[in-house]
């Protein structure tokens, strides 16, 4: 399953951003570094290649967000 998952930035009307990027990219990064170091432990009903599939994917949404606010910040589409 590869499905593409759009992110609207949110900006008021002078064009700033409403969302703490960074706060929400790490978030992602922190989310799937937790599922990993569960895994890693030994937890119980996890299994390993999806925790790793759906880790990697979170922080190809979180690069997706810093590459959009970046572009945003400069002016630029992404």
């Amino acid at each position: 399953m590869n499905r593409e998952v759009t992110l609207p930035l949110i900006v008021d009307d002078r064009g700033t951003l409403q969302v703490a990027a960074a706060d929400v990219s790490k978030l992602l990064r922190t989310v799937g570094g937790r599922w990993l170091h569960l895994v890693e432990a030994g937890e119980d009903g996890l299994d390993e290649d999806t925790v790793a599939a759906l880790t990697i994917e979170l922080a190809k949404l979180a690069d997706r967000i810093d590459v959009a606010c970046i572009a945003h910040s400069s002016g630029s589409a992404p």
